[in-house]
């Protein structure tokens, strides 16, 4: 097993990308943190990991959540060899309608909380540990209302390199992964959920249009996080780069 003695922390763990990850994390053999905002589904991730997983309830946008669940990881786990910075919303941000507080909540969230989430990691990762962020195809992608999504989606990867930078003394590798299309929680309450039917046959025919071999695109096929997240966990072999 690849992670064998490795202590990871997921924030947003306790549904969708972060819950998949931390399945596979733990099926490695990594002891693992997650994190979310909702007790209830936090429970039951924890219940369904098992023995190897411990939950913590908090917003990483919140500088008092986040200063309370570090020092919690700090007596609970001492060190950290992996942060997978996870959590994050979505919104329709659409150019010349779209309210200042929307977009500034969907920043905030996507990179302001993925950036100090990992500030108040650094002290406890060990040196050569891993940095991953979860970043999007919408890095890459032009798609209509999503402004907001992708400028912070963007600024995850040139933060980054940044982060790669301060931190290389010590080894520690940053990446960020961009993920398309993948049937989460977040789908029922971003930008999907509001969409009427025409809509979301345009959304189908767009995904079509731009995912490899079209796999994933109808409303009943999305990818899911489960079959979706790479098999050999590349970003936390001490070989990634």
């Amino acid at each position: 097993m690849k992670l064998t003695g490795k202590k990871a922390l997921i924030t947003g763990g306790n549904s969708g990308i972060g819950l998949a990850t931390a399945r596979l994390f733990i099926a490695e053999g990594a002891q693992v943190a997650i994190t979310g905002r909702d007790q209830k589904t936090l429970d039951e991730a924890v219940a369904e990991l098992g023995p190897h997983a411990r939950g913590y309830r908090a917003d990483i946008t919140v500088a008092e959540d986040r200063e309370r669940v570090f020092a919690a990881l700090a007596k609970d786990f001492g060190k950290l060899d992996i942060v997978f910075a996870n959590a994050g919303i979505s919104g329709r941000t659409p150019t010349g309608s779209t309210d200042e507080a929307i977009f500034e909540k969907v920043i905030h969230t996507d990179l302001n909380g993925a950036f100090f989430t990992v500030n108040s990691a650094v002290p406890l990762l060990n040196d050569n540990s891993s940095i991953i962020f979860n970043g999007s195809v919408h890095n890459y992608l032009g798609q209509p209302g999503l402004a907001a999504y992708a400028a912070a989606k963007g600024g995850l990867v040139s933060m980054a390199r940044a982060i790669a930078v301060d931190l290389s003394p010590r080894n520690i590798r940053v990446n960020v992964v961009a993920p398309g299309a993948i049937k989460t929680p977040l789908w029922k309450r971003g930008p999907l959920a509001a969409m009427s039917t025409d809509e979301s046959a345009t959304e189908a025919k767009f995904f079509s249009s731009v995912v490899p071999l079209a796999v994933g695109v109808s409303r009943k096929n999305w990818q899911k996080p489960c079959y979706s997240l790479p098999r050999r966990i590349p970003h936390t072999s001490t070989r990634s780069s």
